[in-house]
């Protein structure tokens, strides 16, 4: 039998916190601290709460993840996305437990042809995949055991993101013009928090693989346009309006920050090492669909 895991979750209403929140339970206590209880641009407050609570686990479910935004406001970004994590590291080294934290595809400028793997070298394009960035160097540069998990285009049916903004937009307007030429794998927050679930238990049962940078979205790749498509195809078969769509290159919508054009992760290494898989892109769209009520 595995021992009851006190895990201690920073963020509370984002899409990975809230999934995680659903997936991890019976693995033992959950403290989940959400900006009231803690402010991730309070250092002082991350080793306070730390230290009260004593947790076997940390998992950093937190983030300044408003891309556009940050490149007005870096000092927030760099403050919740590098510093914190910093700190969150040397505080779980302090206690002897692991830290799970997640970062992006934004790390890497977008320019390879073929998916990238933890090898690659990162070059983000904007201050939140800067900021990112340094998080995971401030992480690494600490030891300890780590798991950082890059993943991307993430969605849910919380928050805000992607999927829900469509489902709402192509049930308005008659026509939509979609982005066509960025690639990557639309990766569902409940898969996210599966595939942390299986790492944990990995970790607990005494099969861990190496601690580390991992790749971790979904199978698979598509163009916003795509996800876009598929969507617009779930509401259809529901009998629901949906716009025309046009697919666009990158260089017809203009945004503040700059996206990699090529947001393929290779997540081989984590399978190898750790014998987590994902599923389709596809797949888990439809599980995530099929969830709301």
């Amino acid at each position: 039998m595995t021992v009851p895991l006190k895990t201690l979750i920073t963020g509370q209403h984002g899409q990975v916190s809230q999934a995680l929140q659903q997936q991890l339970q019976g693995l033992g206590e959950l403290i989940v601290l959400g900006r009231d209880q803690l402010d991730l641009a309070n250092t002082d407050q991350i080793r306070t709460q730390i230290r009260a609570h004593q947790p076997d686990l940390i998992i950093n479910a937190a983030a300044h993840t408003a891309v556009d935004l940050a490149e007005s406001e870096p000092d927030a970004a760099f403050a919740i996305n590098t510093i914190a994590p910093g700190i969150l590291a040397e505080e779980a080294k302090a206690l002897g437990i692991p830290l799970i934290h997640y970062s992006t595809d934004y790390v890497f400028d977008g320019s390879k042809p073929t998916p990238y793997n933890e090898a690659d070298t990162p070059n983000p394009l904007g201050v939140y995949g800067q900021s990112k960035l340094d998080g995971e160097r401030a992480i690494v540069a600490v030891g300890g055991e780590y798991l950082i998990l890059r993943t991307s285009w993430v969605y849910s049916n919380h928050g805000k993101n992607f999927l829900l903004t469509m489902k709402r937009l192509l049930q308005e307007k008659p026509h939509m013009r979609i982005v066509a030429d960025q690639i990557g794998a639309p990766t569902w927050a409940g898969t996210i928090a599966a595939s942390t679930r299986a790492l944990i238990e990995r970790w607990q049962s005494g099969e861990a693989g190496a601690w580390g940078i991992y790749h971790l979205t979904a199978q698979g790749e598509t163009s916003w346009f795509g996800f876009a498509e598929a969507i617009g195809e779930h509401l259809r078969a529901q009998g629901k309006a949906c716009a025309e769509l046009e697919a666009i290159p990158s260089s017809a919508y203009p945004t503040p920050a700059k996206r990699p054009l090529n947001s393929r992760l290779d997540c081989s290494r984590l399978q190898q090492q750790w014998h987590v898989s994902q599923p389709q892109w596809q797949d888990a769209l439809r599980e995530c669909l099929a969830e709301q009520h």
